[in-house]
Protein backbone atom coordinates (compact mmCIF):
# COMPACT_ATOMS: atom_id res chain seq x y z
CA UNK A 1 0.00 0.00 0.00
CA UNK A 2 1.43 3.18 -1.17
CA UNK A 3 1.80 6.05 1.21
CA UNK A 4 -0.46 8.18 -0.86
CA UNK A 5 -3.08 5.21 -0.48
CA UNK A 6 -2.24 5.36 3.23
CA UNK A 7 -3.22 8.96 3.97
CA UNK A 8 -6.33 9.00 1.93
CA UNK A 9 -7.23 5.94 4.26
CA UNK A 10 -6.75 7.33 7.56
CA UNK A 11 -8.07 11.02 5.96
CA UNK A 12 -11.43 9.20 5.44
CA UNK A 13 -10.85 7.40 8.80
CA UNK A 14 -10.76 10.50 10.47
CA UNK A 15 -13.57 12.19 8.57
CA UNK A 16 -16.07 9.34 9.06
CA UNK A 17 -14.64 9.59 12.75
CA UNK A 18 -16.14 13.29 13.43
CA UNK A 19 -19.39 12.45 11.63
CA UNK A 20 -19.89 9.91 13.39
CA UNK A 21 -19.02 11.69 17.10
CA UNK A 22 -21.52 14.44 15.47
CA UNK A 23 -24.36 11.78 14.79
CA UNK A 24 -26.30 12.40 18.37
CA UNK A 25 -26.17 16.08 17.81
CA UNK A 26 -27.81 15.76 14.54
CA UNK A 27 -31.06 13.51 16.18
CA UNK A 28 -31.23 15.65 19.53
CA UNK A 29 -35.00 15.97 20.74
CA UNK A 30 -36.81 19.08 22.01
CA UNK A 31 -38.35 18.21 25.00
CA UNK A 32 -41.37 19.68 27.02
CA UNK A 33 -40.91 21.67 30.65
CA UNK A 34 -40.88 18.78 33.07
CA UNK A 35 -39.41 15.56 30.89
CA UNK A 36 -35.84 14.49 30.10
CA UNK A 37 -33.66 16.26 28.84
CA UNK A 38 -33.13 15.48 25.35
CA UNK A 39 -30.35 12.63 25.04
CA UNK A 40 -30.93 11.82 28.22
CA UNK A 41 -31.21 8.23 29.48
CA UNK A 42 -34.09 6.73 31.45
CA UNK A 43 -34.35 3.32 33.50
CA UNK A 44 -37.13 1.46 32.98
CA UNK A 45 -38.18 -0.67 35.49
CA UNK A 46 -38.69 -4.42 34.06
CA UNK A 47 -40.43 -6.38 36.81
CA UNK A 48 -39.28 -8.24 39.69
CA UNK A 49 -35.86 -9.97 37.76
CA UNK A 50 -32.66 -8.52 38.80
CA UNK A 51 -31.59 -7.04 35.52
CA UNK A 52 -27.97 -7.03 34.30
CA UNK A 53 -28.78 -4.61 31.81
CA UNK A 54 -31.75 -2.99 31.66
CA UNK A 55 -34.46 -1.38 28.87
CA UNK A 56 -34.22 2.61 28.62
CA UNK A 57 -35.22 5.40 26.89
CA UNK A 58 -32.25 7.58 24.71
CA UNK A 59 -33.08 10.09 22.11
CA UNK A 60 -36.97 8.91 22.11
CA UNK A 61 -36.34 5.40 21.28
CA UNK A 62 -37.07 2.68 23.98
CA UNK A 63 -34.48 0.07 24.23
CA UNK A 64 -35.55 -3.44 25.24
CA UNK A 65 -32.68 -5.68 27.00
CA UNK A 66 -33.61 -8.90 26.69
CA UNK A 67 -37.32 -9.90 27.68
CA UNK A 68 -38.45 -13.44 28.21
CA UNK A 69 -40.92 -15.74 29.32
CA UNK A 70 -40.57 -15.52 32.82
CA UNK A 71 -39.76 -11.21 32.67
CA UNK A 72 -42.49 -9.46 34.60
CA UNK A 73 -43.89 -12.58 36.79
CA UNK A 74 -43.26 -13.80 40.63
CA UNK A 75 -41.09 -16.64 41.22
CA UNK A 76 -44.08 -18.93 41.66
CA UNK A 77 -45.14 -18.38 37.94
CA UNK A 78 -42.40 -19.03 36.36
CA UNK A 79 -42.38 -21.14 33.34
CA UNK A 80 -40.21 -24.21 32.78
CA UNK A 81 -38.37 -25.44 29.65
CA UNK A 82 -40.26 -28.02 29.76
CA UNK A 83 -43.99 -26.22 29.45
CA UNK A 84 -45.53 -25.99 25.86
CA UNK A 85 -43.41 -23.54 23.62
CA UNK A 86 -46.37 -21.11 22.81
CA UNK A 87 -47.12 -20.50 26.75
CA UNK A 88 -43.37 -18.86 26.39
CA UNK A 89 -44.38 -17.12 23.45
CA UNK A 90 -47.52 -15.62 24.85
CA UNK A 91 -45.97 -14.44 28.16
CA UNK A 92 -42.47 -12.92 26.42
CA UNK A 93 -45.29 -11.11 24.23
CA UNK A 94 -46.90 -9.87 26.86
CA UNK A 95 -44.16 -9.12 28.90
CA UNK A 96 -42.99 -7.29 25.58
CA UNK A 97 -46.09 -5.51 25.85
CA UNK A 98 -46.05 -4.03 29.11
CA UNK A 99 -42.44 -3.23 28.84
CA UNK A 100 -43.05 -0.71 25.97
CA UNK A 101 -46.41 0.61 27.53
CA UNK A 102 -44.52 1.43 30.86
CA UNK A 103 -41.93 3.31 28.40
CA UNK A 104 -44.64 5.73 26.66
CA UNK A 105 -45.16 3.86 23.75
CA UNK A 106 -46.68 0.86 22.20
CA UNK A 107 -46.90 -2.12 20.25
CA UNK A 108 -47.22 -0.33 16.81
CA UNK A 109 -44.74 2.01 17.62
CA UNK A 110 -41.92 -1.27 17.75
CA UNK A 111 -39.76 -0.43 15.26
CA UNK A 112 -37.01 -3.35 15.57
CA UNK A 113 -37.49 -6.71 17.43
CA UNK A 114 -34.47 -9.56 17.71
CA UNK A 115 -36.16 -12.63 18.48
CA UNK A 116 -33.99 -15.69 19.92
CA UNK A 117 -35.72 -19.14 20.33
CA UNK A 118 -33.74 -22.37 21.50
CA UNK A 119 -34.88 -25.99 22.50
CA UNK A 120 -35.56 -27.03 25.63
CA UNK A 121 -32.81 -28.71 27.38
CA UNK A 122 -32.88 -30.41 30.42
CA UNK A 123 -31.78 -33.88 31.46
CA UNK A 124 -34.80 -35.18 30.81
CA UNK A 125 -34.71 -34.57 26.96
CA UNK A 126 -32.21 -35.74 25.11
CA UNK A 127 -30.28 -33.65 22.56
CA UNK A 128 -31.58 -34.32 18.95
CA UNK A 129 -30.05 -34.86 15.54
CA UNK A 130 -29.12 -32.04 13.16
CA UNK A 131 -32.39 -32.71 11.35
CA UNK A 132 -34.47 -32.80 14.47
CA UNK A 133 -32.89 -30.02 15.85
CA UNK A 134 -33.93 -28.14 12.27
CA UNK A 135 -37.77 -29.54 12.35
CA UNK A 136 -38.15 -28.11 15.77
CA UNK A 137 -36.90 -24.61 15.41
CA UNK A 138 -39.63 -24.69 11.83
CA UNK A 139 -41.76 -25.19 14.09
CA UNK A 140 -41.43 -23.13 16.73
CA UNK A 141 -40.80 -20.52 14.16
CA UNK A 142 -44.04 -21.32 12.86
CA UNK A 143 -45.56 -21.35 16.15
CA UNK A 144 -44.16 -17.91 16.98
CA UNK A 145 -45.40 -16.40 13.83
CA UNK A 146 -48.96 -17.52 14.59
CA UNK A 147 -49.18 -15.85 17.88
CA UNK A 148 -46.60 -12.65 17.08
CA UNK A 149 -49.06 -11.33 14.38
CA UNK A 150 -51.85 -11.26 16.94
CA UNK A 151 -49.74 -8.15 18.91
CA UNK A 152 -50.14 -5.82 16.30
CA UNK A 153 -52.36 -3.66 14.21
CA UNK A 154 -52.53 -4.99 10.25
CA UNK A 155 -49.46 -4.13 8.15
CA UNK A 156 -47.95 -2.63 11.98
CA UNK A 157 -45.67 -5.55 12.78
CA UNK A 158 -41.89 -3.81 13.19
CA UNK A 159 -38.76 -5.42 11.32
CA UNK A 160 -37.93 -8.71 12.51
CA UNK A 161 -34.91 -11.11 12.61
CA UNK A 162 -35.55 -14.26 14.05
CA UNK A 163 -32.29 -16.89 15.12
CA UNK A 164 -32.02 -20.14 17.13
CA UNK A 165 -29.79 -20.28 19.91
CA UNK A 166 -27.90 -23.20 22.15
CA UNK A 167 -29.53 -21.36 25.40
CA UNK A 168 -31.52 -18.39 26.75
CA UNK A 169 -30.92 -17.47 30.54
CA UNK A 170 -34.29 -17.53 32.75
CA UNK A 171 -35.93 -20.97 31.92
CA UNK A 172 -37.30 -19.38 28.68
CA UNK A 173 -37.19 -20.80 25.13
CA UNK A 174 -37.93 -17.19 23.59
CA UNK A 175 -35.53 -14.03 24.12
CA UNK A 176 -37.02 -10.51 22.27
CA UNK A 177 -34.66 -7.89 22.42
CA UNK A 178 -35.41 -4.68 20.41
CA UNK A 179 -36.47 -1.28 19.95
CA UNK A 180 -39.33 1.58 19.98
CA UNK A 181 -40.25 4.71 19.29
CA UNK A 182 -41.75 6.78 22.34
CA UNK A 183 -45.11 8.52 22.04
CA UNK A 184 -45.81 9.91 25.44
CA UNK A 185 -42.75 9.74 27.37
CA UNK A 186 -43.75 8.75 31.22
CA UNK A 187 -43.99 11.03 33.42
CA UNK A 188 -40.81 12.25 35.21
CA UNK A 189 -39.80 10.73 39.04
CA UNK A 190 -41.18 12.63 41.42
CA UNK A 191 -38.28 14.11 43.82
CA UNK A 192 -38.65 12.59 47.44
Amino acid sequence: MGSDTRRSFVGRIAALTTFLSAVPKLFAQQTAPGTPAAGASQNIPTGDAPRRGSSHTHNGIYYVSGTGANDGYPKDDHVLVTDPFEKHVTRTMDALKRSVERAGSNMDSIIHLDVFLCLPLADTIPMPTAKARFDAHKAQYDALNKIYGTYFSPGKAPSRACMAVEWIPGDSLIEIVGSALVVTPPAPPADK
